[in-house]
């Protein structure tokens, strides 16, 4: 068409003619070009050997070193004791040494020594709850569903199952496939089948008028995109509606892998937050007594058995309602004596001992022993938790490719498989399950997985992944600042047998992860990020370990590891607001108040108020940001939590001997890991002083102070007294270096 004929009609433009033939001409020239470095399978370097370095304490600090090299620069000395004390027991368990180790540790001189401390945390139980949180974000686990309805679930156990597998250094590939498909592993039993959770996490849409068939694929949706993104690295939510625009994955390659989920019982429908399938996961103090309990069960139906054979005679294998003695009772009793005695419902015993209740007492006795039994035992079976967990029906359904991803816009039929560009070995069988995809996904071959999964073990170390965008390794990703660190950390990661332990080990044993963090002006022009680790990490802790920390330091942090979630202090009226009255926030009592984060109930409509910069629970995160806004020293500096912690942390030093600059070294001590320097002495003493001066004039903001939250205050301490060294505390609490790993 002639332009000049249409005024609103343009000529091309000479550049963007050329752009076009040179963005074409790239793309045809890229047909000979090796595939992107991440689709390809990494192959295990040899660690730099040209020059022998005291520095190096493994291949890990070769490469490091070779790198700072070419640049020009040098490693940053060992941090002190101290602060590597810290710093390793923050990284491994999530909370602070205690003071009693920091001084063995500085006092022993063995060489070895650091390595045994690596050891000892690494063995905690503390370790695998620490672990733990990264993994429940990127599962998006939460306690309730989401959306408007927002219904609480019982998926707690699957979360308590999480830190058990770190605990016990359970190989990485077992911990996906069995995440993936515990429910077809050979021999599978109800550990297995209780991993499955992880792809129930999603959110569930109960909301009214909405189509099951459009809830049920946003689901597929979810657990598709959630696996590329934790496995694979790979933005595979761009594929479902067109091919990925940079990325050679196709949309047939989303619904590929979608079909491998495609074959649950779940229908979309309703908002229940125990859809099935789900498996009951009783506690080790349920287990006895649903046994006893149900042997209860059986002995009072059999002696209601012999009851009914007497009073309803008829022949061997009949049941009591075709006895002569049946024919003339009610329709509604004679049909309650089509079910065995032992499969009775509490209310059909109840209609069967109303109806004989003047006839027949000692039958009545019997039936009525048999309803409390089974009343209790219905009890105890509605407070054993039932999660949710995969299953797959006994006839597959079929898969189509959906038209920009409508649900109702059905394209071709697809078959189960594994991205195009990624298939390094096939997948067995026609249509592939979801073991023969967990197994895929941890073969040897495939070359994306352990990459994906030892960048986020550094990124978790130092804050930042070789890769930095942990999310997203493909051509739209960053390049890894340490290329062949990274394909050597995947090598070894596998060839360790999956061990997350040896890789967690080798890092923070490294000479690069115990550098000190100290930077110089010009490296932090250079480097601002520490991209090329001329220095050891630091960064501001994430807020759930601020808050383990402060409960930590205070002596308030609760023991019980595991169980249903707690409710800590939460401003009123949150819940309230966000879900219209319909949901009613009310903080627990006593020890519950005190637990670890990771314990949290998480809402996932409105998360909870002490957290920031954490993922929002609703779908896979697997890179949080860090950012600095007032409202976050506000929330340090005043929330009920962190009040309480000062105080109840200034209690437990005032009660010690020692005078005011004693004091203070162990409250620096609980929280930094250190003594206070002498001008950290003198501000924070001039501080006090302040503060002792102001609240004798103000008794009455002193008691208000000291009775911040529910934890008991020592008996005969001065209020003005214990209200000034709670203010010293929460500055303390408040430092830069108390919220930051040094």
């Amino acid at each position: 068409m002639n332009s000049s004929v249409l005024p609103h009609c343009r000529r091309p433009r000479t550049g963007w003619v050329v752009a076009t033939w040179l963005s074409w001409s790239l793309f045809a020239a890229a047909a000979d070009v090796k595939p992107h470095w991440a689709f390809q399978p990494p192959v295990r370097p040899e660690p730099p050997s040209a020059r022998i370095s005291p520095w190096c304490r493994g291949p890990i600090d070769a490469f490091v070193l070779s790198r700072l090299e070419k640049e020009g620069l040098q490693p940053a000395p060992e941090a002190d004791r101290a602060t590597l004390l810290r710093r390793v027991t923050l990284d491994l368990t999530g909370l602070p040494p205690q003071p009693a180790e920091v001084d063995a540790f500085e006092s022993d001189p063995a060489p070895d020594a650091y390595g045994r401390a690596v050891e000892r945390l690494l063995a905690s139980p503390r370790y695998g709850e620490r672990m733990a949180w990264d993994w429940l974000e990127a599962a998006r686990y939460a306690d309730s569903n989401g959306y408007q309805g927002d219904g609480e679930r019982t998926m707690w156990p699957w979360r308590d199952w999480v830190v058990s597998a770190f605990n016990r250094n359970l190989p990485f590939d077992q911990f996906t496939t069995w995440q993936l498909a515990g429910d077809l592993v050979p021999g599978t039993g109800l550990e297995q089948r209780l991993a499955t959770g992880f792809c129930r996490n999603h959110m569930i849409n109960g909301e009214g008028g909405r189509i099951p068939e459009e809830n049920r694929i946003d689901y597929l949706f979810d657990q598709t995109e959630t696996v590329a993104t934790v496995w694979l690295g790979a933005t595979f939510n761009c594929t479902r509606c067109h091919d990925h625009k940079f990325d050679p994955f196709t949309q047939r390659d989303y619904f590929g892998l979608m079909a491998f989920f495609n074959r649950t019982p779940v229908d979309g429908g309703g908002g229940d937050p125990q859809t099935r399938p789900v498996v009951d996961v009783p506690s080790d103090g349920q287990s006895r007594p649903r046994i006893e309990l149900g042997v209860g069960v059986v002995t009072a139906a059999a002696l209601v058995t012999d009851w009914e054979k007497r009073l309803f005679v008829r022949a061997e294998g009949r049941s009591a309602v075709e006895s002569e003695a049946a024919k003339d009772l009610p329709k509604e009793v004679r049909k309650e004596l089509e079910t065995e005695p032992v499969r009775r419902s509490a209310e059909g015993l109840g209609k069967l001992a109303d109806h004989w209740r003047q006839k027949e007492p000692a039958y009545v006795t019997a039936l009525e022993q048999e309803r409390e039994a089974v009343e209790k035992r219905a009890a105890l079976e509605r407070s054993i938790p039932k999660v949710m967990v995969m299953e797959d029906l006994a006839k597959p359904r079929e898969t189509f490719q959906l038209v920009r991803g409508a649900y109702d816009k059905l394209g071709a039929r697809i078959v189960a498989a594994t991205p195009a560009c990624l298939t390094r070995t096939t997948v067995p069988g026609n249509p592939g399950s979801r073991l023969d995809l967990a197994r895929w996904l941890v073969s040897p071959e495939q070359p994306l997985t352990a990459r994906v999964a030892v960048n986020r073990a550094w990124q978790m170390f130092f804050g930042i992944g070789l890769v930095k965008t942990s999310e997203d390794f493909g051509v739209q990703g960053e390049r890894p600042s340490h290329p062949e660190l990274l394909d050597w950390m995947a090598t070894e990661f596998v060839r360790s047998g999956w061990d997350v332990k040896h890789l967690h080990r080798l890092i923070v044993t490294s000479a690069t992860y115990r550098q000190s963090s100290r930077v110089t002006p010009g490296l932090s022009e250079r480097d601002p990020e520490n991209r090329l680790l001329a220095r050891g990490p630091r960064h501001r802790l994430p807020s759930w370990m601020i808050r383990d920390v402060v409960l930590e330091a205070a002596g308030l942090l609760s023991g019980p590891m595991g169980g249903a979630p707690v409710k800590p202090y939460q401003p009123s009226g949150v819940w309230e607001d966000a879900t219209f009255g319909a949901k009613q926030y009310k903080a627990d009592g006593g020890e519950s108040l005190y637990r670890r984060s990771l314990q949290v109930f998480w809402r996932r409509i409105v998360g909870p108020t002490m957290f920031f910069d954490v993922a929002n629970r609703q779908y896979c995160t697997v890179r949080t940001p860090r950012t600095d806004t007032p409202l976050q020293a506000l929330l340090l500096l005043n929330d009920t939590a962190y009040v309480e912690a000062a105080r109840v942390l200034a209690g437990r030093v005032l009660t010690g001997s020692g005078d005011d600059t004693g004091h203070l070294d162990e409250l620096c001590r609980r929280v930094l890991g250190r003594r206070a320097g002498a001008d950290e002495r003198r501000i924070l003493l001039t501080g006090l002083g302040r503060h002792r001066a102001r609240l004798a004039a103000a008794p009455a903001d002193a008691e208000r102070l000291v009775h911040v939250g529910e934890a008991p205050r020592p008996a005969g301490l001065d209020p003005v007294e214990h209200a000034a060294w709670s203010l010293v505390a929460g500055t303390v609490m408040n430092l830069d270096e108390a919220i930051s790993k040094e």
